[in-house]
């Protein structure tokens, strides 16, 4: 499934994303001079955080639009469009970076190939995305849904990857990686008010409902709204059930 994306409403609507982003720069703990590569940098807040440590960063995405912005907001930093499956640099990074990206991207094993090879040996990799049962509600109640109402190919379009600490440390060490740290942890996630599960989905799970007429979406929506009101509303606000795993590995070889 490919998604596009809203940079505005990204940087307004859905902010926590990159809030949440600046606890794993702490892992990553970036040093004046280092050269870092932030992959699905957005609309680059985070590539901001990084560049203000003093390391040499570079921000990219596969969005155009995401770029755009971001190289708007930070004429300064290096940004360019390329997609995490398929990316390569002349000179090698002495870490990478990536915040609430790898999630989107089932072809998992080109991602981390791409990884190795632009890391130096010594190198550090240190992401957050999602992990194991994520979003659990939203992907039944998708699922159900849209089969139920005669979308079965809709529904085979949630294709997000959401590995376990053993499944993604085990893809990392066939490339050369040792994890030296690994968590998975619930973050439930109060969205903005006036924010709903509709607005989620029409930021990032767009391209799941493409194909569908307006009018037949629109009450597609509006049932998976009716079935997730009796899970994912606390206090009178809609929250979104993530589960968060977050990494840090070291290339060996």
């Amino acid at each position: 499934m490919k998604n596009t994306w809203n940079s505005e409403l990204y940087d307004t609507k859905h902010s926590y994303v990159f809030k949440y982003g600046e606890d794993v720069i702490k892992l990553l703990s970036p040093k004046p001079g280092e050269r870092i590569l932030d992959l699905g940098c957005g609309t680059g807040h985070l590539t901001k955080v990084i560049a203000d440590y003093g390391a040499d960063v570079t921000g990219i995405d596969s969005s155009a639009e995401m770029i755009k912005q971001a190289t708007q907001k930070y004429p300064s930093i290096n940004f360019k469009k390329m997609d995490a499956t398929d990316f390569s640099f002349t000179e090698k990074f002495d870490a990478i970076f990536s915040n609430a990206v790898l999630h989107w991207i089932p072809e998992k094993e080109k991602v981390v190939k791409c990884l190795s090879e632009a890391l130096k040996t010594g190198g550090r990799f240190v992401a957050e995305f999602g992990g194991k049962n994520n979003i659990r509600n939203v992907v039944d109640a998708l699922s159900i849904i849209l089969k139920k109402n005669g979308y079965p190919d809709n529904a085979e379009r949630i294709n997000w990857y959401f590995p376990s600490i053993g499944e993604y440390a085990s893809l990392l060490e066939k490339y050369g990686f040792k994890v030296e740290f690994a968590a998975h942890f619930d973050r439930d996630t109060f969205l903005d008010d006036g924010v709903d599960i509709i607005d989620w989905l029409e930021m990032f799970g767009k391209g799941i409902f493409s194909g569908i007429e307006p009018e037949i979406r629109k009450n597609l929506l509006s049932e998976i709204k009716d079935d997730l009101s009796t899970k994912n509303i606390k206090d009178g606000k809609w929250f979104i059930d993530y589960k968060r795993l977050r990494i840090a590995a070291v290339k060996e070889f």
